[in-house]
C-alpha cells in the first residue's frame, strides 16, 4: 500500500532533522543487520507474512518444487494480506530451473477491457483514471500465472497448493498489527463499495491486531479453482459473477474480457554490474529501470564513496531522474507499443546519459532520451533441487479499486490508473491492452550460475531499491540481511508514465540512519531533502552459496515477512 503519512520535513536554515541510529550493537554481524541470516541446505522461503513462510516450508517437505511453495504462500497472502495482493491482482515471476540452468519469465498482467474505448472515458470527462471504482479495473492475472507456473516447473497436485489456503480461510488466522493498520486505513475509502464491507469487515469493522480473521467467500472461490482449475477463475461461475457485479457497479469489465486472457512466457533481460547479471523482466513493467540506474552508477568508484555519503546519494538520485524520464516515456506493453529496450539497457547508451549528470548540483528536470523507436507482496522460494523462483503479485495501492465481487472473498485491482489518456503515448489507453506496471521480481547469477533471488515491494520505489540492493551487495560488501535492513534512499517526483512531468527536481527521501552532516550537503547541492514513513518497501531474499552449498535467507525488519529453512 502506498503510505499517505508522509512528513515533509525539508532542510532549511532554521530546520533541522533527528536522526535515529539502530538501538543497539550486534555481537557478530554488521552494522545495519537487525538479525542474523537464516542458512539451510535443503530449502528456503522468504514471505512477508510468517504464516506464508511456513506454508511454503511444509510443500517444500512434502516434495513440493520451490515453484508449488511459491503458489501455496501466494495464496495464502492473498488471504493473510488482502491489503497487498489476491487473487484479483496480477503476478510476474523470474524462475531459475537447475534441470535447464536457464531463467524464464512470466509476466501474468491482465489487460483492459475491450468494450471500454477511449471515447467513452473522454465523453464521460475524464482525464485521468480514477484510483478507485469501476473504471480502472483490469483482467486479474494471477490464477493464470499459477496454473502457467505449475504446468511447467509444477510437482504436487494443484489441489494440494491451495488446500492451507482454503483452511486458513475457514478456520481463521490472527491479524498482525501491519495489516490491521492497513486494512483500516483502506476501509476508510474503500467500505462505500458494494461488497468490501461484508467481507472485510465484519461486526461493522476491520479485525484488530491479534483477533482472528475469516474469508469464507475466498474459501469457496478457492475450492471452485481446485475442482475446475483456472477456467473455474476465467470461464466458470466465479467470471460470471465478477462480470455482473462490474456491470452493475458501472464498470466495462466483463464475462468475455476474463474468457479470453492469457499470461506470456518471456525472456528476462539483463546488464553486467561488476560481473554480476541482473535481471529483470521487460515492460509493461518497469524492472529495466533498475538496470538504467546501474548502468549509470557503474561509471563510478561507489565503494569508494562509502555507503550513506553525499556523493554516492547525489549520484544515486540523478541516475533514478535519468532512468525515469525514460520510464514515463518509453515503457509500457509491448504488443501496442515500440520500447527501445535493448538501448536503453545499454552501456553506451548509459554513457551518454551519464554526461548530463552534474556531480556537484542536483537537476531541476531532465528530458527522457531521444530514441528512435502502490502495496504489494514479493516472496521467493528456493528447494532442494536448485530451482529458485523470484515472485511479486499485488492488487496495486493497497487493497486495489475497492470492486469486491459478490461472494467471492476478494478485491479486483486498479491497475487501469496507471494508463495515460495523452494521445500518442506509449502507454496511452487502448481497449485490450496491459497498463504500465509497477511490480518487479529480480534475480542476479554470477558466471552463469544462480546467486540471489530478490525484491523490494512498493511502487516507483521498487527499481530504486533493487538498484540500491545490488550496490549495497556489490559495492559495499554487505550480507543479506544488511542490505535489506540498511537505509533507503527514494526519490519521488520523477515524471511519470501517466503524463506527470518532473518540474521542480523531485523530492529526495531518506530513511533514518544517515547522519546530519550528509543531509546538510546534499541540500547545499539542490536537493530538497525530507522523511517519509513507510514508503521504502519491504524486501525478501535468498542466496546461493555455491561453495557450501547452502541457502541464506532474509526478511528486512520494515514489515512482518520471515524467512526459515530447513
Amino acid at each position: 500500500m502506498r503510505s499517505n503519512i508522509k512528513l515533509f520535513l525539508f532542510m532549511s536554515a532554521g530546520l533541522l532533522l533527528s536522526i535515529l541510529l539502530p538501538a543497539q550493537d550486534r555481537i557478530t554481524g554488521k552494522t545495519f543487520a537487525t538479525r542474523s541470516e537464516v542458512i539451510s541446505q535443503h530449502g528456503m522461503a522468504a514471505t512477508s507474512h510468517p504464516l506464508a513462510t511456513q506454508v511454503a516450508l511444509d510443500i517444500l517437505k512434502k516434495g513440493g518444487s520451490a515453484i508449488d511453495a511459491a503458489i501455496a504462500a501466494n495464496a495464502c497472502l492473498g488471504l493473510m494480506e488482502p491489503t497487498g495482493n489476491g487473487i484479483g491482482g496480477d503476478l510476474f515471476a523470474i524462475i531459475w530451473d537447475a534441470k535447464t540452468q536457464k531463467l524464464h519469465g512470466l509476466n501474468a498482467s491482465g489487460r483492459s477491457p475491450k468494450s471500454l474505448t477511449k471515447e467513452e472515458l473522454f465523453m464521460q470527462g475524464i482525464k485521468r483514471f480514477p484510483p478507485t471504482g469501476p473504471l480502472p479495473v483490469s483482467v486479474p492475472g494471477a490464477v493464470d500465472g499459477w496454473d502457467q507456473l505449475h504446468k511447467k516447473f509444477g510437482k504436487l497436485p494443484f489441489g494440494d497448493l491451495l488446500q492451507p489456503a482454503i483452511k486458513y480461510a475457514e478456520e481463521g488466522f490472527p491479524v498482525t498489527e501491519l495489516i490491521a493498520y492497513y486494512l483500516a486505513a483502506s476501509a476508510r475509502s474503500l467500505s462505500k463499495y458494494e461488497g468490501f464491507s461484508e467481507v472485510y469487515m465484519p461486526n461493522g469493522r476491520t479485525p484488530a491486531k491479534g483477533e482472528i480473521f475469516k474469508n469464507p467467500y475466498l474459501a469457496n472461490t478457492l475450492r471452485k479453482i481446485v475442482t475446475g482449475g483456472r477456467d473455474a477463475f476465467y470461464k466458470g461461475d466465479i467470471a460470471k459473477t465478477i462480470g455482473t457485479y462490474m456491470k452493475k457497479q458501472g464498470g466495462f469489465l466483463s464475462y468475455e474480457d476474463l474468457a479470453s486472457h492469457t499470461s506470456e512466457w518471456v525472456d528476462p533481460v539483463s546488464t553486467n554490474y561488476r560481473g554480476y547479471d541482473v535481471w529483470e523482466l521487460p515492460p509493461n513493467g518497469q524492472g529495466i529501470a533498475a538496470l538504467q540506474i546501474l548502468n549509470i552508477l557503474e561509471q563510478y568508484d561507489i565503494s569508494k564513496m562509502g555507503f550513506g555519503s553525499p556523493e554516492y546519494i547525489h549520484i544515486f538520485t540523478e541516475a533514478k531522474k535519468l532512468a525515469f524520464e525514460d520510464r514515463a516515456k518509453y515503457y509500457a506493453d509491448m504488443d501496442f507499443a515500440k520500447v527501445p529496450v535493448k538501448t536503453l539497457i545499454s552501456k553506451e547508451y548509459a554513457m551518454e546519459r551519464n554526461k548530463l549528470i552534474n556531480p556537484n548540483r542536483a537537476a531541476r528536470s531532465y528530458d527522457p532520451g531521444d530514441l528512435k523507436a502502490q502495496e504489494t507482496i514479493y516472496l521467493t522460494v528456493a528447494d532442494k533441487d536448485g530451482n529458485m523462483i523470484s515472485l511479486i503479485q499485488s492488487n496495486y495501492r493497497g487493497m486495489g479499486s475497492g470492486m469486491t465481487p459478490t461472494g467471492l472473498g476478494f478485491v479486483l485491482q486498479d491497475r487501469g490508473e496507471m494508463f495515460s489518456l495523452e494521445e500518442g503515448h506509449n502507454n496511452m489507453y487502448q481497449p485490450g491492452k496491459r497498463p504500465f506496471h509497477t511490480i518487479i521480481p529480480c534475480f542476479i547469477t554470477k558466471n552463469g550460475k544462480p546467486w540471489v533471488s530478490f525484491g523490494v515491494m512498493g511502487g516507483a520505489m521498487q527499481p530504486q531499491g533493487h538498484a540500491q540492493i545490488v550496490v549495497n551487495l556489490v559495492d559495499f560488501g554487505m550480507q543479506l540481511q544488511e542490505a535489506g535492513d540498511a537505509p533507503r534512499i527514494q526519490h519521488e517526483g520523477s515524471s511519470e508514465p501517466t503524463g506527470e512531468k518532473m518540474t521542480n527536481g523531485g523530492d529526495l527521501y531518506l530513511e533514518s540512519g544517515f547522519d546530519y552532516e550528509t543531509i546538510r550537503k546534499l541540500v547545499m547541492m539542490g536537493h530538497k531533502v525530507g522523511y517519509n514513513i513507510g514508503g521504502y518497501g519491504g524486501y525478501q531474499a535468498i542466496m546461493w552459496d555455491e561453495k557450501n552449498k547452502v541457502y541464506f535467507g532474509a526478511s528486512e525488519s520494515r514489515k512482518d515477512g520471515q524467512a526459515a529453512g530447513y
